[in-house]
């Protein structure tokens, strides 16, 4: 069984961190791009950076910080390397189904929220994928916007 991959989500693109490079980038992402920065992004303790707002399902993650950050467990283990995240219906089963298939991930709980889970793996190319539960993070317009 195929996991079931509902979203894209983000595409997480590492950035310098200092301040001005990320008043360039707002700058860049607003006034070039006409998009919008999520004023609501967690702070991420030794992982500055911004979430662009991509219509109504998606976001851009610039990601700065030292390399490696303090949420790498490992070589290769970093979440905040250039990666693309995708949303699944079901975390667990999709943990399920990687474990049965023999595939090899980590995970990361707690990162972007308590009850969040995320799975990284790599494509044959070495290219970074999450994987993490539809509807547990900001990506979505409906999670950004707070209930009248």
């Amino acid at each position: 069984m195929a996991i079931k991959v509902l979203e894209i989500h983000h595409q997480g693109v590492r950035i310098g961190a200092d301040e001005k490079t990320l008043a360039d980038l707002e700058n860049f992402y607003a006034g070039v791009l006409g998009l919008e920065r999520d004023k609501g992004r967690p702070e991420i303790p030794g992982i500055p950076g911004m979430w662009i707002n991509v219509g109504e399902v998606g976001q851009i993650h610039l990601i700065g910080g030292d390399l490696p950050s303090p949420f790498a467990q490992g070589p290769g283990r970093d979440p905040t390397a250039p990666h693309v995240a995708l949303a699944v219906e079901n975390i667990v089963e999709t943990k399920a189904e990687l474990d049965r298939l023999g595939a090899s991930y980590w995970s990361l709980k707690g990162a972007t929220g308590p009850d969040a889970e995320q799975l990284f793996l790599n494509d044959p190319c070495g290219n970074m994928v999450e994987l993490h539960q539809f509807d547990k993070c900001r990506c979505r317009l409906k999670s950004r916007v707070k209930p009248s």
